[in-house]
């Protein structure tokens, strides 16, 4: 007779449960764009949804705490002539967020401190390069004015956004329609997926394939790559027989799996959420009703599943909460806002604990704000890890932050604008690249402009 052993873990036991119906975003047309991003960005300070609009496209900026039914009037940020396909919110400024659109552009979009009073139509930098419609943006995770954007053109480009120039182009890797793309831990790899069903480990700075597995998943519907934080690479995809699979592997190694979990038989995509601090990863079907998370170790069988959250309606999409935004005190370790046809619902996950005390081991120290490198530095060659912030007292995304940030920036860009003025061989003394000072510099000033 055999005893089944059960696995001891302290996230067994993590609760899911949605917010109260007054704490929802209410009444707000979310697109029907048949795209499989996630149609939704959460940092600290807003929550940005991707809506329905007539003319062109455009998503809306909510303050956090601007819950309940949002006014048809409600301004939004609507400057693309085609509809909004994905969005990111810059880590290293609460302010900044990336859109990519049918219309073959990506803009980057400075929001107001407090959120938008008016419609804001004028992006701080329109970027221009891909010939078919930008459905993928992803910010580097360390170096600071640096995003990825990935087109049906097949192509990646990489874009230094202070200077609005494409840096890097990778056009010829990818026979087809890539569907999702990954940076690792400290934003020296890539890692795509694409519609020919191969997994590929991508060194941008050298424009090399480093590893690529063909036919990762059999099956025909789309696929999702994704860094884990030790390097190995985690996917989702389907089966021959259309069973949805979540997959690891090795990049050492991608001959074979290190492991293949068979869930069901949905074909909803499926967009996996991770966090490098616990190692949990979350899974959130598009057209499901139900988020799964899992928890990877390091010792076979690796992938070990946690629990599921159920819910009534299915999901039309959904955002993750970056773990500085969070709450310590009530020992929540993870936030999702789920998009249903008409409003956004957050869903919030915490681990039980009796202790009101901050909990360590639930809150190991978390990538923060501030960037490692320079956009520069990074083209250059170097590397940095992201820098760590504790959670201890909480995260809070106050005015004093920001404003320090600001005026570092603002003066950076004077000082080097004299220096410039000054001497054409004082060029090379100022110690902060001025591109990326300039940038920050342009995208501050945006702010005072009259409206």
């Amino acid at each position: 007779m055999s005893i089944r052993v059960v696995r001891q873990s302290k996230f067994r036991h993590i609760f899911g449960q949605a917010v109260k119906y007054d704490q929802c975003y209410d009444d707000i047309r979310v697109s029907r764009v048949t795209w499989d991003s996630s149609f939704c960005a959460v940092n600290p300070k807003f929550v940005a949804i991707i809506i329905e609009a007539s003319g062109g496209g455009a998503f809306l900026v909510l303050p956090l705490h601007k819950s309940g039914r949002i006014d048809k009037s409600y301004p939004t940020v609507c400057g693309h002539t085609g509809p909004v396909l994905d969005i990111d919110w810059c880590p290293h400024n609460d302010q900044v967020i990336a859109s990519g659109s049918e219309d073959c552009t990506v803009m980057v979009w400075q929001i107001p401190e407090n959120g938008l009073v008016t419609s804001m139509s004028e992006p701080v930098v329109v970027l221009e390069g891909h010939s078919k419609r930008v459905g993928i943006i992803t910010w580097h995770p360390t170096a600071r004015n640096v995003l990825l954007s990935a087109g049906c053109d097949n192509q990646i480009i990489i874009w230094n956004v202070g200077t609005g120039e494409a840096m890097i182009s990778l056009e010829d890797m990818h026979p087809d329609v890539i569907y999702n793309v990954s940076w690792n831990r400290n934003g020296s790899l890539i890692c795509t997926s694409c519609k020919d069903k191969s997994i590929r480990v991508i060194d941008p700075r050298k424009e090399t394939i480093v590893a690529e597995k063909e036919k990762a998943h059999e099956g025909a519907r789309p696929m999702r790559a994704i860094f884990l934080s030790n390097g190995d690479i985690l996917t989702t995809g389907f089966s021959r027989m259309s069973e949805r699979q979540l997959a690891l592997w090795n990049t050492q190694n991608m001959e074979e799996p290190m492991t293949v979990n068979e869930m069901d038989t949905s074909n909803g995509v499926l967009l996996p959420f991770y966090d490098p601090d616990t190692n949990v990863v979350y899974l959130c079907g598009k057209g499901d009703s139900s988020i799964r998370y899992f928890e990877i170790t390091d010792e076979a069988p690796y992938v070990h599943f946690l629990n599921t959250f159920v819910s009534k309606e299915p999901q039309r999409g959904m955002g993750y909460m970056p773990k500085r935004g969070l709450d310590v005190n009530k020992c929540e370790i993870a936030r999702f806002y789920k998009l249903h046809e008409r409003k956004c619902e957050p869903i919030v996950m915490t681990v039980p604990r009796k202790s009101d005390l901050f909990q360590d081991d639930l809150y190991p120290d978390t990538a923060g704000p501030d960037p490692a490198l320079e956009a520069e530095e990074w083209f250059e060659g170097k590397n940095g890890d992201p820098i760590l912030i504790s959670l201890k007292n909480g995260y809070v995304p106050g005015k004093n932050r920001e404003f320090k940030v600001v005026k570092k920036n603002i003066l950076d860009s004077k000082a080097n604008k004299n220096t410039e003025n000054s001497s054409p061989a004082n060029k090379s003394a100022s110690s902060t690249p001025s591109i990326v000072s300039c940038m920050s510099f342009s995208v501050f000033s945006n702010v005072r402009l009259p409206l």
